[in-house]
């Protein structure tokens, strides 16, 4: 059994070597020890300081832990609020018609204008999944428990939430979109720019295009990749569809890969979730809905779990879900369902998010 928490001190070592298994790409878990020990500590001052407002570059992170062997099995964060000190750096794309009445031409034309966001949403971010674990529903889990933490802080997060998804990046670490376009801006491969701009972002502003770019005049390779996403961030691209988010019209500055938003209040997790006391320990017998459970008793543990739905507040739960979580009779939760209500049973499979 797999449950989510907020990460702690004696993670670090276990976290490390978690993220050293990410592909490419995976920008917010970069493979720098002291990077990770940094964000480790800072998304433990994050929790400690959650009913106060935000501070600029604050973010949360989330593991998920196999509570037999002890074992991080995967990870995700929130960052409250992007931009601040940093800025958020991206291109919108735009498209617009030319039109010849002479010639009787009509022609759609892309471009990519640099944006910065200085005062910018809630971001969800750094979902990775061990690839031993990539089942039973336990991507997903970790992704959605994140929205039933927001909901008990809501003064903490910005009404709108985005996910950068992973662009198209090859075995070797080349971006199509990169090597056509950004590397003529920024003069250093794709790799290093990922990897600097996590410790610092200055170049991005100081180097990126200062004026719009036509998509056309990319080559045919590096234009197809722009707004898609990496092979394995497909499922996590589902998911957050299903959950109400969209195409923001912003792409990454540096693989091109889609920003989706969607408002706190209309993600479908949020919207169905609602609170529930622990009325008795059971032994579900519907098997049908699985449902994702978050207790606050001490700070944030979510897990998923059949229920037993008694009344419109009143719910019964197995006895090992309940110690997973260290509840009692009595204990108030929220929960969720873990699908969307008419998601066909067939399709489970095909939404499984391992990385993001």
């Amino acid at each position: 059994m797999v449950i989510i928490r907020p990460i702690q001190y004696s993670d670090l070592d276990q976290f490390i070597a978690l993220v050293s298994q990410a592909d490419f790409g995976m920008t917010s878990l970069t493979k720098d020890p002291d990077y990770l020990e940094k964000r480790l500590y800072d998304s433990i001052r994050g929790f400690d300081r959650i009913d106060y407002k935000p501070t600029p570059g604050e973010a949360f992170m989330f593991v998920m832990e196999d509570i037999e062997t002890r074992k991080i099995v995967g990870t995700s964060g929130i960052v409250p609020k992007v931009g601040g000190f940093e800025p958020f750096y991206a291109f919108r794309l735009k498209t617009g018609v030319n039109k010849s009445n002479l010639l009787g031409i009509q022609k759609e034309v892309r471009t990519l204008h640099p944006y910065a966001e200085h005062n910018g949403p809630c971001e969800i971010c750094s979902l990775f999944l061990d690839e031993n674990y990539r089942n039973s529903g336990n991507g997903r889990l970790l992704s959605l428990s994140r929205f039933l933490f927001m909901s008990e802080h809501p003064t903490h997060f910005d009404p709108e939430i985005i996910a950068a998804m992973r662009g198209v990046i090859d075995a070797n670490g080349h971006s199509p979109f990169y090597d056509a376009l950004s590397q003529h801006f920024f003069d250093i491969d794709f790799l290093e720019a990922s990897r600097q701009s996590v410790f610092d972002k200055s170049f991005v502003g100081e180097l990126m295009p200062k004026h719009p770019i036509y998509a056309s005049l990319l080559p045919q390779h590096a234009q197809e990749v722009i707004a898609d996403v990496h092979q394995n961030t497909r499922p996590a691209l589902r998911l957050l569809e299903q959950e109400g988010f969209v195409f923001s019209g912003l792409i990454d500055i540096f693989e091109a890969g889609p920003i989706l938003t969607c408002p706190r209040n209309k993600i479908r997790t949020l919207r169905e979730s609602s609170e529930a006391v622990i009325d008795k320990f059971t032994t579900p017998t519907n098997r049908d809905d699985l449902y994702i459970i978050a207790s606050h008793k001490q700070g944030f543990c979510a897990t998923s779990a059949y229920i037993e739905i008694l009344n419109d507040e009143h719910i019964g739960i197995d006895q090992q879900t309940a110690n997973a979580l260290g509840l009692s009779l009595g204990d108030w939760v929220r929960i969720a369902p873990i699908r969307p209500q008419n998601q066909p049973k067939k399709n489970l499979a095909e939404s499984e998010p391992t990385a993001g």
